[in-house]
C-alpha cells in the first residue's frame, strides 16, 4: 500500500479532439509524452493510468507503465480515480490529467505537501499575466480566503475588476489574487472516496467544473501556487503547438 501515487485518469472519447490521447506528437502519443515527463519528473512515486478503452491499456503497458481498467461510464474523472484507487490502495492520491505533458516535479511536490495539511483536496492556480486569458471562459479562475483555502471557481473573470478594466495587468493579478486554476489535484483517499457519493451539484452542473462539487458539500480545498508553465492539450492546434515547442 503506497503512502502516495500518482493516478492518470485516461479516457479515449473526446469531443473536441477524438482520440486526442493517442494521437502523435513528434511522434510519440501524446498519453506517452505525460506518462513519460510524470515518470523523468517523479521517478520515486507509483504511476498508475486509470483507463477505460483497451487501447490505451495496451499501449500504456507496452511501454512499461501500469495501467487499471475502469469502468467507460464513470461520469468524471475523479469517479475513475475512486476506482484506480481501490486496487492501488494509496493513503495520498495526486492526479494528473492525462492531457498535461509539462507538469513539473515542483508542481506535484507542492500537491503531495498540501494534502498532508488537513484539507479534502488540494490543487494549484498560477496568476494570470493577460487580460484575454483572465476573461476567456476556457480559462478557469479560481479565488482563495487568507488561508489559501478555495472560495469559488468559475469561468468567469473573479474577482470582477469593476473599476480597473483599463489598468489590468500582472502587477493588478497578483495584488488581487486573481488565479488561473490548473487542472492538478491532490486528495485523500477517504474524500476520494466519499466524492463519489456525493450527488452532482447546482453549481457545479452551471460552470461544468466537478470541484465545485466538493465546496458546495462544505469540503476543504487547499490551492498552492507556481509561476511554471502549464498547458492543457485540447484540441488539434494545441497538440501542434505543443510539438513545435518540442522540434523548434
Amino acid at each position: 500500500m503506497p503512502d502516495t501515487a500518482i493516478l492518470v485518469p485516461a479516457r479515449l472519447a473526446s469531443t473536441r479532439f477524438p482520440e486526442k490521447l493517442l494521437h502523435p506528437v513528434a511522434g510519440r502519443e501524446l498519453i506517452l509524452r505525460v506518462a513519460d515527463r510524470i515518470a523523468g519528473q517523479v521517478p520515486e512515486l507509483p504511476l498508475v493510468f486509470a483507463v477505460d478503452d483497451e487501447k490505451l491499456r495496451g499501449l500504456v503497458t507496452a511501454n512499461g507503465h501500469r495501467a487499471v481498467m475502469t469502468d467507460p461510464a464513470h461520469p468524471s474523472g475523479t469517479d475513475r480515480l475512486a476506482e484506480a484507487n481501490r486496487e492501488v490502495k494509496a493513503r495520498f492520491v495526486i492526479n494528473v490529467q492525462a492531457d498535461e505533458p509539462l507538469v513539473t516535479r515542483r508542481q506535484i511536490e507542492s500537491l503531495a505537501e498540501l494534502i498532508r495539511q488537513g484539507c479534502d483536496m488540494a490543487t494549484l492556480g498560477s496568476p494570470f499575466a493577460r487580460v484575454e486569458d483572465f476573461m476567456n471562459p476556457n480559462q478557469v479562475k479560481v479565488v482563495v480566503d487568507r488561508q489559501n483555502r478555495a472560495l469559488y471557481f468559475s469561468r468567469s473573470p473573479i474577482p470582477y475588476p469593476r473599476d480597473a478594466h483599463a489598468s489590468l495587468g500582472s502587477d493588478w493579478f497578483r495584488k488581487n489574487r486573481a488565479y488561473r486554476h490548473l487542472g492538478l489535484y491532490a486528495y485523500t483517499a477517504e474524500f476520494l472516496e466519499a466524492f463519489t457519493q456525493l450527488p452532482p451539484g447546482v453549481l457545479e452542473s452551471i460552470e461544468k467544473l466537478e470541484q465545485l462539487r466538493a465546496l458546495e458539500n462544505g469540503r476543504s480545498i487547499a490551492v498552492g501556487f507556481t509561476d511554471e508553465p502549464s498547458v492543457g492539450i485540447d484540441t488539434l492546434e494545441d497538440a501542434e503547438a505543443y510539438e513545435r515547442s518540442l522540434v523548434g
